[in-house]
């Protein structure tokens, strides 16, 4: 059977997680790209198809799974490799965000990022990219969201930019984490960036981030998580409705709980009780 064409559809999108940032959830078929610049990161993960596009001097096809990066300023085109067209997610970073990052990751800083030619084939990194991408999407949950967005910019950077990002010496220190963790449950339902986060104990987001994962096996809305189901099961216990409990533990919707309660315990929360 015939796999079906994509058709010609594009959504643009902001999140106020990344300012001056754009992104697109798009899919093509018989779309082409004329020659055409971006002052931004250009950071695609293919999710179907693929696309054909010419980039300084040379052909590249970029498959599915795959994340070509174009660096800012970089003419560049764009159209199907495939019959049926391809469907991807793209990041338009600032450059001074994505640098931002480089920088907090050495801890020091650093020359401006920039990445080969070569379509990366990484898919580990691809998984991230679209996490990232689908999460910021929804704007359901600020810090999971702006966690999977650094984790996605900063194992590109680490991984494959062309001059080798040395990552900053980590010590252990339990009481910013302890301070973090306060926070984290000081109001389970209030929304909370991972930025906010970090302000609380002087450090730059990335290294909170990094350094509550490492000390506690889980990210900080992973753990976050993990607290407001534990506090759920208590009213549950009490009878009271799955929906009353979801809102009331800070998830955004009863099946944004539901499915976060069947990973955790196994059943759904209303089997549970």
């Amino acid at each position: 059977m015939t796999a079906a064409r994509f058709s010609n559809s594009a959504r643009y999108w902001r999140s106020p997680l990344v300012p001056g940032a754009d992104m697109v959830t798009a899919e093509y078929y018989d779309h082409a790209f004329t020659p055409h610049w971006h002052d931004a990161y250009t950071i695609p993960v293919i999710e179907a198809g693929a696309e054909h596009y010419d980039y300084r001097g040379s052909n590249y096809v970029a498959e599915a799974g795959s994340v070509p990066v174009i660096n800012p300023g970089e003419v560049h085109t764009g159209a199907r490799a495939v019959d049926l067209g391809w469907r991807y997610r793209v990041f338009y970073l600032p450059v001074d965000f994505v640098q931002s990052i480089a920088d907090e990751v050495a801890d020091a800083v650093q020359p401006m990022p920039w990445f080969s030619t070569d379509v990366i084939r990484d898919a580990d990194l691809a998984r991230r990219v679209k996490l990232a991408h689908q999460v910021l999407e929804t704007g359901a949950d600020p810090l999971a969201a702006e966690h999977a967005l650094f984790d996605a910019v900063s194992t590109l950077l680490v991984r494959h930019a062309g001059q080798r990002l040395p990552v900053a010496r980590m010590r252990m220190d339990t009481a910013r984490v302890d301070v973090m963790k306060a926070r984290l449950v000081e109001d389970l339902t209030a929304p909370l960036s991972l930025t906010e986060l970090a302000q609380t104990v002087g450090l730059s987001t990335f290294h909170a981030a990094r350094l509550f994962t490492r000390e506690i096996g889980l990210a900080p809305h992973a753990w976050r998580n993990q607290m407001r189901l534990n506090r759920a099961l208590e009213a549950l216990r009490a009878g009271e409705s799955v929906t009353d409990v979801a809102a009331a533990s800070g998830f955004t919707d009863q099946s944004h709980f539901t499915r976060h309660f069947k990973q955790t315990f196994g059943v759904p929360p209303g089997r549970w009780r």
